[in-house]
């Protein structure tokens, strides 16, 4: 036998017998196979799925946007998982070969199939929060969350089943560490427990105004399973562990129907009582005239003549106004304090500032003649309605 005949010889052998038996002529057609699909993947994918989401961005439909957008991964997915499975029906093997594929097509489904679930739960989720009247916007992305961990964990699962490691000792012994983490790590289950709570029974939602007294005021920017995300007022970020937000008293302004405004402003006593009747007549007509101002039903809006002070007459004002944002709650009273000035000047009163009469005898003068002397402090009363007249 010459050289050339052994050489063709031993070149049919390895053509035949390939990699561990498989044929080489099988091994390039069940690959020929799978990367035709992945082309028909790209195709799939810059046809089909971008003519789908384009089509659905015109509709006004939340729930067909986030469901072809979601399902954009698992159907991109399933070309490489078919074209797998029949590239690997042409591929002659033996034994453990035959399991191998075997579970590496099982893993390849189970992981489509669960993966699939996964991105499901997105689009779900558009339809449940259509009953934000019964679960809070927080409590559903939470339930959202556990989900999707819960999809994760079992896919991750039925995986490990396939490859015969079982997860019944596993989980048992997570089971005891999670007896022994749960001894060390009580705080982390009580904010967990606490947030739950906050988000169950809305007690402030991600941009309400908060408030804890002497300890915090900011804006709600997340509530998290541990803690919530404050933004101060000064800008700055604080972390509040949840069971702590759980204990103290919270206000939320945020959740309030109407701001107030409860002023008391000080005329002096040469006031006639036609010029006090027009002041408050003409105060009120401005705040009821003004769309900056709200109807309460609970609390009628007035002006009126309060009380006789030390050394002035007081007004009371009260009124109220949408729950504004700070900025545009202060532009409303500067102009309800601009309309005032305006209105006590035009009807020829004044504002009262504290007085304080000092009476000296002068002996060299009959008794009955007295120099009287009267000082005049010129610091008017501050009108802070941020301590107390505000809410």
């Amino acid at each position: 036998m010459s050289a050339l005949e052994k050489f063709t010889d031993l070149f049919l052998d390895v053509w035949n017998n390939g990699i561990s038996g498989v044929n080489i002529s099988e091994i390039l057609i069940a690959i020929t196979i799978f990367f035709f699909f992945l082309f028909l993947r790209g195709i799939f994918a810059k046809f089909v799925v971008k003519r789908l989401e384009k089509y659905v961005s015109k509709s006004t439909n939340k729930f067909d946007n986030s469901l072809v957008s979601s399902m954009e991964g698992p159907a991109k997915f399933f070309p490489i998982v078919l074209g797998f499975f029949i590239a690997s029906t042409y591929l002659t093997v033996d034994g453990e070969g035959v399991l191998f594929i075997d579970k590496l097509n099982r893993s390849l489904i189970t992981i489509l199939i669960f993966w699939t679930f996964h991105q499901a739960i997105g689009p779900l989720s558009v339809l449940i929060k259509t009953v934000g009247d019964l679960l809070s916007k927080d409590l559903i992305d939470w339930i959202i969350k556990a989900i999707k961990i819960l999809i994760l964990i079992l896919g991750l699962a039925a995986v490990l089943e396939i490859w015969g490691i079982k997860i019944g000792p596993v989980i048992a012994g997570l089971g005891l560490f999670g007896v022994a983490v749960a001894l060390g790590a009580q705080d982390l289950f009580k904010n967990l427990i606490a947030g739950i709570l906050i988000i169950g029974e809305n007690r402030f939602q991600p941009g309400d105004r908060i408030e804890i007294e002497g300890e915090l005021h900011g804006v709600v920017e997340n509530i998290g399973f541990r803690s919530t995300l404050v933004r101060l007022f000064s800008t700055a970020p604080m972390l509040v562990p949840n069971k702590d937000l759980a204990d103290f008293k919270v206000i939320n302004h945020g959740a309030m129907q109407y701001r107030r405004i409860s002023w008391t402003i000080n005329l002096i006593y040469s006031t006639t009582q036609d010029q006090l009747a027009k002041i408050c007549d003409e105060i009120e007509a401005f705040i009821k005239g003004s769309d900056q101002f709200a109807e309460n039903p609970r609390q009628d809006s007035f002006v009126k003549t309060d009380e006789f002070g030390a050394s002035s007459i007081d007004v009371r004002i009260l009124c109220y106004t949408e729950p504004l944002n700070l900025t545009d709650f202060t532009r409303v009273k500067q102009s309800l304090i601009f309309e005032t000035i305006k209105i006590v000047r035009a009807n020829g009163s004044e504002f009262a500032y504290p007085s304080t009469s000092v009476y000296m005898e002068n002996t060299e003068k009959n008794p009955e003649d007295y120099d009287v002397a009267q000082e005049e402090s010129h610091a008017p009363q501050r009108i802070d309605p941020d301590s107390g007249g505000d809410d």
